[in-house]
């Protein structure tokens, strides 16, 4: 699933800066320089939010960023991310599966040195429409 939520960015005194969701609890990060709490920022908000997938519970809704209040030292900032793309890059590991295929076209495949793991999978990927 694709997200967006704003981020409030306050600069820190050593050129820090951190990184807070006010309507996710619990959602922050830092960064040394803005470029690494962007990216921080994107990284803590998906991982939040993957969890939050992965363990079927609600997710908050986004609100409008002219509706967060910030401080006058802060910031806001729009953060995007794509769960389905972070799922794609963490959950990569393989799992074994048992199919059946008839007896005739197993042998053809294996004098053909048919790779039957790749065959699948690119099959699947073709099914659900899947491109990389």
């Amino acid at each position: 699933m694709k997200y967006a939520y704003t981020a409030i960015i306050s600069p820190e005194e050593n050129g820090s800066f951190s990184v807070r969701f006010p309507d996710l609890p619990g959602c922050y990060t830092s960064g040394d320089d803005m470029p690494d709490a962007v990216h921080m920022a994107q990284d803590a908000l998906c991982l939040w939010l993957y969890d939050m997938e992965q363990d079927k519970k609600s997710i908050p809704c986004a609100a409008k960023q002219h509706d967060i209040h910030t401080e006058s030292n802060e910031f806001t900032s729009v953060v995007a991310v794509d769960t389905e793309t972070y799922r794609r890059y963490y959950e990569n590991k393989s799992v074994k599966k048992t199919l059946t295929i008839p007896m005739w076209l197993n042998e053809q495949a294996e004098r053909a040195n048919i790779n039957f793991s790749q065959t699948l999978q690119r099959a699947i990927k073709t099914e659900l429409r899947i491109s990389e």
